[in-house]
């Protein structure tokens, strides 16, 4: 185990290191200028998606779902939580500096999710079962001519599930249920199993049901917690947002009470990694729902992952991080770092009790959402590898996983927290090992992609699309 620990430690230094890093939001500013800025040009037209009111009708046999409902599985999966320990631990680790890195590769990340999601709908096809698969790994086979790359990612995705998307969401939903009401964790588990087995049972229609009604219910319910926090602190805004440009570039050790080690070199790999962590643009796993989508082109989808990135980023991690920030809680309490400086931070914007419970609250929704989402992907990597005959048996390892990450204490004994760390640790490095295929993908594709946007632009102009 300590030898799997240690390789593991070498594979996650490059993946979540400075030249996967630069290959991530290289490929983002690539497709950034090929593609004529998706992320700015579309991104009205992307509001008036998601929030309008337009409706495509679809047959009955069709087992696809609506694109909104695509998004909300999508973002189940992705806003997690990311938005809440891996922000903080970002300024911990980095300072001020790194909101400013993290917003930047969000602004790349846009184009790049976009290009995922566009190509992913291109690219689908049926199963056996008549429900719509896609992703990257039908990208690099059907796209490409790549299949042993195919069958990597979906590897790295099917293996990177059950640490990111099961037993680790569990026990934060389990953690986050005994902080705000001393909930034991095996009776959480047990309960999250039963729930999670109530969804899944039913298939992506019963799953996109749930996450369609909980997603944005969680989103602002944590939204509205942090406009209060920044609307009693809102003096502290401008300095706050002066001091993440500012120490994006320049020393911030020279910052009033800095924590040792900041640097602006860690401002940047940490702002972008956990950025990236958080919206997952560049990894290839929300493109595995936004396939299953009923659209009338490929753009139009796209067009759900340019505003996934910016709900996830741009709004919910920006609003973590100035919380933090406004509050004092980054420089006043140095030893602080992940949930826990969140946690800080929200009682002193709020209280001790409405502060924590707010805060436990919307950790637990974000975990078990994000375990609903995770679970499609599985699903989706072992329906490729193994074939759909997979699925009863991929149900059962989700179900007892999160029985064992929410209550691995009481299940595992004195062993529970290396265990759960090292999954951990192990599916953090898959799930950066994803990246790597992902974006050779995009990069081999990328004429492809180009044509299937001026197809769009095309049809617009002549009347075709709206």
């Amino acid at each position: 185990m300590e030898k799997i620990v240690h390789y593991n430690n070498i594979i996650n230094g490059f993946v979540w290191g400075t030249p996967m890093l630069c290959l991530l939001v290289g490929t983002g500013v690539y497709l950034t200028v090929l593609l004529g800025v998706p992320q700015l040009r579309y991104f009205l037209l992307s509001l008036k998606e998601v929030f309008g009111s337009r409706k495509a009708g679809r047959t009955t046999e069709d087992k696809s779902i609506s694109s909104f409902a695509a998004l909300a599985t999508a973002m189940a999966a992705t806003v997690g939580t990311g938005n809440v320990a891996g922000v903080a631990t970002a300024l911990h680790l980095g300072g001020p500096g790194a909101l400013f890195w993290m917003l930047v590769s969000a602004l790349f990340g846009m184009c790049t999710k976009f290009s995922e999601v566009a190509l992913a709908v291109h690219f689908r096809k049926k199963d056996e079962h008549g429900d719509w698969r896609g992703g990257t790994m039908y990208i690099l086979e059907h796209g490409a001519g790549q299949k042993w790359l195919a069958i990597l990612f979906a590897l790295f995705a099917f293996l990177a599930s059950f640490g990111i998307g099961a037993a680790v969401q569990a026990n934060s939903t389990a953690e986050g249920l005994s902080l705000g009401f001393g909930v034991d964790p095996l009776h959480s588990g047990i309960v999250l199993a039963i729930l999670v087995a109530l969804v899944i049972i039913g298939g992506l229609k019963s799953l996109s049901t749930v996450t369609t009604y909980l997603v944005p219910l969680m989103a602002v319910f944590y939204i509205i917690g942090s406009i209060v926090i920044l609307a009693t602190n809102a003096q502290h805004i401008p300095e706050a947002i002066a001091s993440a440009v500012r120490y994006a570039f320049s020393d911030p050790m020279a910052m009033p009470g800095a924590i040792a080690g900041w640097s602006v070199k860690l401002a940047v790999s940490k702002g972008i990694a956990r950025g990236v962590f958080s919206n997952e643009a560049g990894l290839g796993s929300a493109p595995m729902v936004h396939a299953t989508a009923y659209v009338d082109h490929p753009v139009r989808q796209g067009l759900y992952g340019i505003f996934e990135v910016f709900m996830d980023t741009i709004v919910i991690c920006s609003m973590t991080a100035l919380v933090i920030m406004t509050t004092g809680t980054l420089t006043g309490q140095a030893e602080l770092t992940g949930s826990q400086l969140t946690l800080y931070a929200f009682e002193a914007g709020l209280g001790t009790v409405v502060g924590k419970y707010v805060l436990s609250v919307g950790l637990a929704l974000f975990a078990f959402t994000t375990i609903l989402g995770w679970y499609w992907y599985a699903e989706t990597a072992a329906t490729y590898l193994f074939g759909v005959g997979f699925k009863p048996v991929m149900k059962i390892l989700w179900i007892a996983l999160i029985l064992l990450g929410a209550a691995g204490g009481q299940i595992l004994g004195t062993g529970a927290k290396a265990f759960l760390t090292s999954l951990w640790d192990m599916a953090d490095t898959l799930n950066g090992l994803m990246a790597i295929p992902n974006l050779i993908g995009l990069l081999l594709l990328s004429g492809v992609l180009r044509r299937v946007v001026k197809d769009f632009d095309n049809k617009r102009r002549n009347g075709e699309l709206r």
